[in-house]
C-alpha cells in the first residue's frame, strides 16, 4: 500500500471547500438549529469534508472543486424546498441589482437581434440619453472590443456595460443614418429602475396604478404615485399585481398599510425558531384608507404580491379581480457568504390575516415546475369550477365570508383567460425580437410622423395597417420564423395592439403601454365596472351589520 503525505496546501484547501459548501448550515447552526441537533450537524460537516478531501486528493483526474461544491449546494437545496436557492458569486450582483431600485451603468434598454445589440430606449435621465444615444443604434464595439456577431448573451452585455459610477466606457455605435460609426465616450452612473411601471387617471374617479415587482424603492414609488392621482381626483384605485413575481416582504407591508386601516393585520409569519415569528399590522394613517380599492392578479401574481392581495381580501378592504395566484407563501432571508455569493434560504411560512396559508403543494409527489401546466389542462384558466378547495382549508375574512388556503388567493371576481386572440405565431414573432427590430426600423423611418404628435393623438388615431404587418411578416421571415396564416388571421387584431403599444412605450413612456394594451386586458376591463360592490363591502360593518 503506497503511503500519502499532504502538503499544507492540500491540508488547507479541503477545508476551505468545507466550510464554503456548509455556509448555510452553519448559519442555521449558529442561529437557529436546537443544541441536541449540534453533534449531528457537526458530523454531518465533517463527512463533507472528509469526501472533498479524497477527491481533491486522490481521484483519478484533475476536477475543479469549485465547480463541485456549486453543484453541491444546489443539488443540496433542491431536498429542501422550491424556493431556497443559491447564487454564485459571479450573478449575486446582477440579482441584487433587480431589486435594489438602481444599478451603475449606461442606462440604455437593450435587446440582442440578429447577433447584435440594439438599444431599445436610452433610459430618461441617464448618461446614453445625455449624450445622444437614440432607439435603434446599434453597439459594435465596446472599449475597442467587437461585440456585434460574436454570439453575445444578455450576460454578457451586462458585464460590459455596467460598472462602478464614474468609470467610462467607449462604445462604438452604428446609426442608420449616419455612414461611420459613431463613437462615445459614457461615463457610468446610478440608473434607476422603476417598479412602479405606470400610473394614471382611467377617468375622473379611478386611478390606475401598475406595479411589477416589489422592489427597494417599490413603497415610496407608490407613495408618490397615488399621491399624484389623488391631486388629479381620484377616488378609486385599481391597483395592478398581474405577473409581478413578488420581491421584497416589507415592501408589501408598506403599500398594505397605506391602503388598510388602523390595526388591521396585514401579514404573520412562523418559522422553526421564535426569532423568525412575527406579525405586521396596519399601524400608520395611509395615503388612501377611505377611497375603495379593486387588486388585480392572475396566475403570475405571486409571494409579495399575494400579501398585498390577501391582506385586502381578508380584511374586506376590497376586491380582488383576476384568477388565482401563484401559491407561493414562504419567506426567503437572503444571506451574503464570504466569497461573495447569496444564499437565499427560506425561514418561515407566511399566513394572510385570517390564519390561511397559501403555499401550493411542493414534494417528492409534486411536480412543482409543471404546476402552470396542471391548471391549464384542468380548466382552471377557464372556469372558476374547475378549482376545487378542501373545506379543512377554510378561513373567514373579518365579515364572515369564505376565503381558502393551500394554493394562492381565489379573486373575488373570476375572469377567465381570453385564447382567442394570442397565438404561438405570435409569441415567435415577439420572442425572436422580429417585432422589436420591425417597430424600431418603423420609427427610425417614420419620425417626422411622430414629431410633435401628443400621446392622445396616437392614442385616438394612430392604426397599424395591414402594410405594416406585412412588413412584419418578412422581418420574421429573416429570422427564420415561419409565416402561419391560420394564426396571423386569429391573432390580427391583438398584433395590432400589441404593435401600437410597444411603439407607444418608445415614443412616449410606460403609461402609453399600459394605455393601449389595458384596451384589450379583460381582467382591467372587467374591474372597472364592479366599484360599486367594491365600496360595499369596504365600508360595510363587519360581520354584514351596513353603517348608517
Amino acid at each position: 500500500m503506497s503511503e500519502f503525505k499532504n502538503t499544507k496546501a492540500q491540508v488547507r484547501l479541503p477545508i476551505i471547500i468545507a466550510l464554503a459548501i456548509s455556509a448555510g448550515i452553519w448559519v442555521g447552526a449558529t442561529f437557529a438549529e436546537p443544541k441536541t441537533d449540534r453533534n449531528d450537524l457537526k458530523a454531518a460537516i465533517y463527512k463533507l469534508q472528509e469526501i472533498i478531501t479524497y477527491i481533491n486528493r486522490d481521484y483519478v483526474d484533475s476536477v475543479n472543486t469549485n465547480e463541485l461544491v456549486e453543484f453541491g449546494i444546489e443539488k443540496m437545496l433542491e431536498k429542501l424546498d422550491p424556493h431556497s436557492s443559491y447564487i454564485p458569486a459571479k450573478d449575486a450582483a446582477l440579482a441584487k441589482s433587480q431589486l435594489d431600485g438602481n444599478f451603475d451603468g449606461i442606462g440604455v434598454e437593450f435587446g440582442i437581434i440578429r447577433d447584435t445589440i440594439y438599444v431599445v430606449a436610452p433610459l430618461t435621465g441617464g448618461p446614453s440619453e445625455k449624450l445622444g444615444i437614440q432607439a435603434g443604434d446599434q453597439i459594435i464595439s465596446v472599449d475597442g472590443k467587437t461585440v456585434a456577431g460574436t454570439g453575445i448573451t444578455n450576460r454578457d452585455v451586462f458585464d460590459l456595460l455596467r460598472g462602478p459610477s464614474g468609470s467610462t466606457v467607449v462604445v462604438d455605435i452604428k446609426r442608420k443614418s449616419q455612414p461611420e460609426l459613431l463613437s462615445f465616450d459614457i461615463v457610468r452612473d446610478k440608473i434607476p429602475q422603476y417598479s412602479v411601471n405606470a400610473s394614471y387617471m382611467i377617468n375622473e374617479e379611478i386611478g390606475y396604478v401598475k406595479v411589477t415587482r416589489f422592489a427597494a424603492t417599490t413603497y415610496e414609488e407608490f407613495k408618490r404615485a397615488v399621491a399624484e392621482l389623488k391631486e388629479q381626483g381620484m377616488k378609486k384605485l385599481v391597483l395592478d399585481l398581474q405577473s409581478n413575481p413578488g420581491g421584497y416582504m416589507g415592501a408589501a407591508i408598506n403599500m398594505a398599510d397605506e391602503i388598510l386601516g388602523s390595526n388591521a393585520v396585514i401579514v404573520s409569519q412562523k418559522g422553526k425558531t421564535s426569532r423568525f415569528n412575527q406579525k405586521a399590522m396596519a399601524v400608520k394613517e395611509g395615503i388612501f384608507e377611505d377611497g375603495s380599492v379593486i387588486v388585480l392578479i392572475n396566475e403570475g401574481s405571486a409571494s409579495a404580491s399575494e400579501i398585498v392581495a390577501g391582506a385586502v381580501q381578508d380584511n374586506d378592504r376590497g376586491l380582488i379581480v383576476g384568477r388565482r395566484s401563484f401559491g407561493k407563501g414562504l419567506v426567503q432571508w437572503p444571506i451574503d457568504l464570504s466569497d461573495g455569493a447569496e444564499l437565499r434560504l427560506t425561514i418561515a411560512r407566511y399566513y394572510t390575516p385570517s390564519g390561511r396559508s397559501i403555499q401550493k403543494p411542493y414534494g417528492q409527489d409534486e411536480d412543482y415546475s409543471m404546476d402552470w401546466v396542471k391548471r391549464l389542462e384542468h380548466g382552471e384558466f377557464f372556469s372558476a369550477d374547475s378549482i376545487k378547495f378542501n373545506d379543512s382549508l377554510r378561513y373567514e375574512t373579518v365579515s364572515g365570508r369564505s376565503v381558502y388556503g393551500g394554493g394562492g388567493i381565489m379573486p373575488d371576481y373570476f375572469v377567465p383567460m381570453d385564447t382567442t386572440m394570442s397565438s404561438a405565431y405570435v409569441n415567435r414573432l415577439f420572442n425572436s425580437d422580429s417585432a422589436r427590430e420591425f417597430f424600431l426600423d418603423y420609427l427610425d423611418k417614420n419620425k417626422k410622423k411622430f414629431n410633435g404628435m401628443s400621446f392622445e393623438e396616437y392614442y385616438n388615431n394612430f392604426q397599424v395597417t395591414d402594410a405594416m404587418l406585412q412588413e412584419l411578416i418578412k422581418t420574421g421571415e429573416k429570422n427564420n420564423v415561419k409565416f402561419v396564416e391560420k394564426d396571423f388571421n386569429k391573432s390580427k387584431e391583438y398584433l395590432k395592439v400589441l404593435i401600437k403599444a410597444n411603439m407607444g412605450r418608445n415614443l412616449y413612456d410606460d403609461n402609453a403601454y399600459y394605455k393601449v394594451i389595458n384596451d384589450i386586458n379583460e381582467i382591467y376591463l372587467q374591474a372597472i365596472k364592479l366599484f360599486d360592490e367594491a365600496e360595499k363591502l369596504a365600508f360595510a360593518d363587519k360581520k354584514g351589520q351596513t353603517s348608517d
